[in-house]
């Protein structure tokens, strides 16, 4: 396998990654393990190391798996040519296997990717608002990403046009605060799904550009939200009804029937009333309309 077949089968690697498709990665690594025989010259020329190092703490336990046999494999290669390489060429050994290691990421982690490692030009508008939004929103998707450069490129165009149109070709303060809103969430290293969707095209570029921050929210600052928001409104009660106790309600926890209740108009007057609902056994709360 040449490099140019190498260099490919990375690309669709990343892409595949990207898209969240394991099905397609596990294809492209049997292909890498049964088929490249590893030398250290591919391995730097093609960067194929890092590629699939990283997909060693992969979610799939096939894909991340197959990435760690592939890694140890390569290592073997490279380590059994190393006596002729320094016989013919006085290196030394740490040139050989090491430097599957370091190109898998096991030595210093490489450092974030932005558009100038990739080396991405931005001057897309003749316009330096528009070219620089362009680039923060590359930065905020690609830094820890293994996507191909053109499609994060591609994303990105694609929600600086929405925001743009949105403010009607205006690259105002609010043209600005939306983008920097999009950007400190793509950001977010406890969101990487938000990131993965949208690099992904799962969430396309005209929705992402129209979300609000709680709608760009991970599934786990939601949760938090909606816990503190049942929180406050058990707190808001006060002075006001008082509880009573019934059987009528199985709580989901514990599965007794010990509770007691109270209710609130939380909306208009015309939609009914929310039912407050807290477990005496376990003091779970919960409510409903």
């Amino acid at each position: 396998m040449d490099s140019k077949t190498v260099n490919k089968l990375r690309t669709e690697l990343q892409a595949s990654q990207a898209s969240g498709k394991s099905d397609v990665m596990i294809e492209i690594l049997k292909a890498l393990k049964d088929e490249l025989t590893a030398t250290e010259e591919i391995i730097r020329e093609t960067k194929i190391g890092l590629a699939v190092g990283k997909l060693r703490s992969h979610d799939n336990k096939e894909v991340s798996e197959l990435a760690k046999e592939i890694v140890k494999k390569w290592k073997s290669d490279v380590g059994k040519k190393a006596p002729s390489k320094v016989k013919q060429e006085g290196a030394s050994s740490g040139t050989t296997a090491s430097s599957v290691t370091a190109a898998a990421g096991d030595s210093k982690p490489e450092a974030p990717r932005t558009y100038k490692t990739d080396g991405v030009d931005f001057e897309k508008h003749n316009d330096k608002t528009r070219d620089t939004c362009l680039s923060l929103l590359y930065n905020a998707m690609v830094f820890d990403s293994t996507a191909p450069s053109e499609l994060v490129m591609e994303r990105a165009l694609a929600i600086e046009s929405t925001v743009l149109n949105d403010n009607d070709g205006s690259t105002g303060e609010d043209y600005k605060k939306k983008i920097r809103s999009l950007m400190l969430n793509l950001k977010d290293k406890k969101n990487p799904s938000l990131r993965g969707a949208v690099i992904s095209g799962d969430t396309p570029a005209d929705i992402f550009s129209r979300m609000s921050s709680a709608d760009m929210a991970s599934e786990e600052r939601k949760q938090q939200d909606r816990a503190l928001e049942l929180n406050n409104l058990f707190k808001a009660r006060g002075a006001g009804p008082q509880q009573a106790e019934t059987d009528s309600f199985k709580c989901g926890r514990c599965k007794q029937r010990k509770c007691t209740y109270y209710q609130m108009q939380t909306r208009s007057a015309d939609e009914p009333m929310t039912t407050f609902v807290t477990c005496t056994v376990c003091n779970n709360r919960w409510k409903f309309s």
